[in-house]
């Protein structure tokens, strides 16, 4: 073993998720301290990490005042975190003019586009994201459909995991997405669906649903014959299967190992793993 290979038993890379931070300009707002307190989790806990993804509602309205809340509470703990890979999510861009919302939203997470890739430590990464401000809904140009299929192909080998970030769950997928609830989000649903289908060894991280990590359809699986899809919860505020608000801030560490990624929830307000969201993808 070469001494630049992981320790047998040890990942071969790990990355963290976080999506929902909605950062107000309230610097008291329980929003924002949950946002630290999970920076605070990760900086305990990301030793050697690829980077933390987040998956989108950056901020509660796309203002200007709540990005700098954002960069404060970043910069706090900025020289002990792993880079930050942001995603665009309806509550960044819809609800206001799309031109000027989409440049402040590039021009403060550093993002240079609604959708972007990147391949660290090995691992591709692939960030899709709304060309439309629509209010809840995302709409994907038949233009990033396309270059999705290309980036896909880069690297299809099926004993390799991709990773790919979207703010909206697709329809009847992971919890929240069920059409009865009217949480999922996707305008080309069933094209992301025709191309997801070639690449069982993906792995879809959404968000936007908020829903708890503890309900049994966090995970949704592929079965071999498409990606593996995970509810990724809120750091801000939860969602129940009862149709009701709660109080939490939740999230996912993910470990790859050669043959297998772990995907495992953890409670930044407690600092505990969720036992009950631990989940393991073979591939």
């Amino acid at each position: 073993m070469s001494t630049n290979e992981p320790a047998k038993g040890q990942p071969l890379a790990t990355f963290q998720i976080i999506t929902d931070t909605h950062i107000t300009s309230d610097p008291k707002h329980e929003y924002n301290l949950n946002f630290e307190k999970a920076l605070q989790d990760l900086v305990a806990n990301c030793e050697g990490s690829s980077g933390i993804m987040h998956i989108g509602d950056v901020t509660d309205h796309g203002f200007v005042e709540e990005y700098t809340e954002m960069l404060r509470i970043v910069n706090i703990y900025k020289d002990q975190l792993p880079a930050i890979t942001f995603t665009l999510g309806n509550h960044d861009v819809g609800l206001g003019d799309w031109e000027s919302r989409i440049a402040l939203y590039e021009s403060q997470t550093g993002m240079n586009s609604p959708y972007h890739d990147h391949w660290i430590d090995g691992y591709h990464y692939i960030f899709l994201g709304t060309e439309v401000g629509l209010r809840t809904f995302c709409d994907l140009s038949n233009e990033q459909l396309q270059w999705l299929e290309r980036k896909l192909e880069e690297q299809s080998s099926l004993d390799k995991p991709i990773f790919l970030f979207l703010h909206q769950p697709l329809k009847d997928t992971v919890a929240g997405s069920l059409e009865s609830q009217e949480w999922y989000g996707v305008t080309q649903d069933q094209e992301l669906k025709n191309i997801l289908a070639k690449y069982p060894q993906a792995l879809l991280f959404t968000g936007h649903t908020h829903w708890e990590l503890e309900v049994d359809n966090t995970m949704f699986s592929g079965h071999g014959k498409t990606a593996t899809m995970f509810n990724s919860a809120s750091v801000a505020y939860l969602w129940t299967n009862d149709d009701e608000h709660k109080a939490g801030s939740q999230g996912f560490y993910v470990e790859i190992y050669h043959e297998k990624v772990l995907v495992r929830g953890r409670n930044f307000k407690t600092g505990t793993w969720i036992e009950s969201a631990q989940y393991e993808v073979k591939y």
